[in-house]
């Protein structure tokens, strides 16, 4: 009985690492891949790096931030998550840990790299220190961390050495801004959990409405600056693909604001969630296309 009791209270930590909910930041990875894969890279490497983000770096910051969080209401990808228990700390530490092993073995500078992004992340929840408190601060460390800094880095791990030119500058700006603009939306339901515990975050800050008109904002400067990216790499045209794909998306953002505008409690769990996952799966989508495209015709 005992042993079964113990079991339960690991497989209860396993579900808030919410490692699918990883998919929500595939396309950063996707866009780092598409900006080198005219490159001659070593795939083996290629998947390493994506494992040490979504099956490990990713689920750990997860699992941390809902061991601080303690949350009693719906979280990203968890519509009725379990109770926080000690186990879900050690299990953040198990998977950083294999994580920052498996980067180090790509390359050293990764692993480094990798390192710094797990102690943000920690910093971003540990209540000793708790970014999260703070909008603008947690804000800017969470996309600029999450976006630019994560597709430099994967690059890194791919095997990149000459990364550091405008065109990259731009794709990272890009990713970084995407994340600007969704990281709102997705604390857009949260707001009573978060006055709770004093977390003011950005979308609190801005209110519901505010939350939708920042993040339009700023999804519309980061097309023109993915536009600009390809357009100094000789292949704007590659970003009609981007467009395409993202359509429904437009379509079903400009849906979800209209109800929202009539009926803020549209701004709900289950809306949020559906849209976060079209926009990542639909992202990642038009990434791997022009990916293939680039490769094919190389």
């Amino acid at each position: 009985m005992h042993s079964l009791k113990e079991e339960s209270k690991w497989r209860s930590a396993l579900v808030l690492m919410r490692i699918p909910f990883s998919v929500f930041l595939m396309p950063i990875f996707w866009l780092a891949l598409m900006s080198v894969s005219t490159r001659d890279l070593n795939w083996f490497n290629v998947v390493l790096v994506f494992v040490v983000w979504h099956l490990f770096i990713y689920p750990a910051s997860n699992g941390y931030n809902s061991y601080f969080d303690r949350d009693e209401g719906s979280i990203g990808g968890l519509k009725t998550p379990p109770k926080v228990n000690k186990e879900l700390f050690w299990l953040t530490i198990i998977f950083d840990s294999l994580g920052l092993l498996l980067a180090l073995y790509i390359n050293w500078l990764f692993g480094l790299m990798v390192l710094a992004y797990v102690l943000v992340s920690k910093a971003y929840s540990w209540d000793k220190i708790r970014l999260k408190r703070w909008p603008i601060i947690s804000l800017l460390v969470v996309t600029i961390f999450q976006g630019g800094f994560t597709l430099f880095a994967s690059q890194i791990g791919f095997g990149i050495e000459d990364w550091n030119h405008l065109p990259n500058w731009c794709f990272a700006a890009t990713s970084t801004l995407f994340l600007m603009g969704s990281y709102p939306i997705t604390q857009v339901y949260q707001h009573d959990e978060d006055a709770k515990r004093g977390d003011k975050t950005l979308s609190r800050l801005l209110g519901v409405k505010g939350t939708f008109i920042f993040s339009a904002i700023l999804f519309a400067i980061a097309s023109v600056c993915l536009l600009i990216g390809f357009y100094l790499n000789g292949e704007w045209q590659l970003w009609l693909v981007y467009l395409w794909c993202m359509l429904p998306v437009s379509i079903g953002m400009k849906k979800w604001t209209t109800k929202v505008w009539q009926d803020e409690s549209h701004a709900n769990f289950e809306n949020t969630m559906k849209m976060n996952k079209r926009s990542s799966m639909l992202l990642s989508l038009a990434f791997i296309i022009i990916m293939v495209y680039s490769v094919i015709s190389k």
